[in-house]
């Protein structure tokens, strides 16, 4: 099996972490627009290993896995997908201008007095937006593309509304469950098929023998709208089953483990609901209500701080906090807190607070508030980035140099 995932996996840039010190690992979460976030984010420690390293560096060239969810998966394919020249489809600095140009399109606005109203009907009757443009768009960027041929592995979640259980897209399980290997597009279409939002995403796979697999998939923000955990357990069951391209060891040790996991905000301190406004509330109201969706951003936040709060616990508790750098801001307020409200206005101002949030000092999950706290002496986002950089970087020429001369990449 090892030999058949060397075999699927010959585009990777980034040599195994068994010719290194660290696996690393990055994740993106989910949350619509507000992609413009993690975008910025990426755009700059890109430019730091680009500073470290020559401007042709890309993200997928250090990074052992990553996994994205909802539009956190969108921009996993657009960093970590082929062009034509076996690089990165987009270099991170693109991210941002791609959600600016093309989120007011995916998301067009009702506009008007009776805006609200539009918007209220349209939920009532099916999803908001019919995804035509988003889908139109994805295909035309990835086309053919599959699974196996991103150029590091990844790891992107879906949900199966049919068999109510998450799907897990994962390079790492190719080579044993081959109806996995499906089109990126399709991928990408149902890990972003937000309920109320887009249409579910229906499409068949064949497994190696000829098998047909059906999928019936909606955002995998269902499931798990922080993937940070799951790309860490997957590359836990990597070290269990010897797979050699993984240095051995007796347990898993996580200060061998660097993560970067990045969020796409929320509105925490606005506070804007409680428990005399929900008791009132029938089914339309959970789904929608003064412009958002309670529902949606109840499960989705959950979902994330979970994650959070399980990898905050064992860091501290394996003494590598100093491995794990969460990037996130829980203070958005109104619009910027949205998922679609794809305004001129809004976009420019979320990407101003991608910008400022690498000023902010870096910040710790607080387990009994659920607000994120700066850690003492821990200096800026934008400064644990330019650390986080250099360790990238020492340990990609750490694996070329332990590169058996006769063998090319992975």
């Amino acid at each position: 099996m090892a030999e058949a995932s060397r075999i699927l996996s010959s585009s990777f840039q980034i040599q195994p972490p068994a010719y290194g010190d660290l696996i690393t690992v990055l994740s993106i979460d989910g949350g619509g627009i507000r992609g413009i976030i993690p975008g910025v984010v990426l755009a700059y420690l890109e430019s730091q290993l680009q500073e470290l390293d020559g401007e042709d560096a890309r993200i997928a060239d250090y990074f052992d896995v990553i996994a994205g969810t909802s539009t956190g998966g969108l921009i996993t394919a657009m960093i970590a997908a082929p062009n034509a020249k076996n690089r990165p489809l987009y270099a991170a600095k693109d991210i941002v201008p791609f959600y600016l140009e093309n989120s007011p399109k995916i998301f067009p606005q009702a506009k008007g007095i009776c805006a609200s109203a539009v918007n209220l009907v349209k939920v009532l009757i099916g999803p908001k937006y019919d995804g035509k443009y988003l889908h139109n768009l994805i295909r035309k960027n990835l086309g053919d593309i599959k699974l196996h041929q991103t150029l590091t592995n990844v790891i992107i979640p879906t949900f199966d509304i049919k068999k109510l259980q998450p799907t897990m897209f994962s390079s790492y399980m190719v080579s044993t469950q081959t109806n996995v290997d499906a089109a990126l597009s399709d991928i990408c279409i149902g890990t972003s098929a937000a309920p109320t939002y887009f249409p579910a995403h229906y499409f068949t796979n064949q497994d190696a023998q000829g098998n047909t697999h059906d999928f019936n998939l909606v955002d995998g923000g269902m499931a798990v709208n922080n993937p940070t955990l799951v790309a860490i357990t997957e590359v836990v069951k990597q070290i269990i089953k010897k797979d050699p391209d993984f240095p051995p060891t007796e347990s898993m040790e996580f200060n061998r483990l660097l993560v970067i996991s990045l969020g796409t905000g929320s509105n925490k301190s606005e506070k804007k609901y409680n428990a005399q406004m929900a008791s009132k509330w029938g089914a339309i109201s959970w789904v929608y209500n003064g412009g958002h969706s309670p529902v949606i951003d109840c499960y989705s936040d959950a979902s994330k701080d979970m994650v959070d709060f399980h990898n905050s616990v064992v860091f501290q508790a394996f003494n590598s906090e100093n491995n794990y750098l969460r990037i996130d801001d829980d203070t958005l307020l109104g619009n910027l807190s949205s998922v679609d409200v794809a305004t001129k206005e809004n976009l420019e101002n979320l990407e101003k607070l991608g910008e400022n949030l690498l000023k902010k000092p870096v910040s710790r999950i607080n387990l009994d508030t659920g607000l994120y706290e700066a850690i003492e002496n821990g200096g800026t986002n934008e400064e644990a980035l330019e650390r986080f950089a250099k360790i990238l970087s020492d340990e990609r020429k750490l694996r070329e140099s332990k590169k058996p001369s006769n063998k090319g990449t992975k």
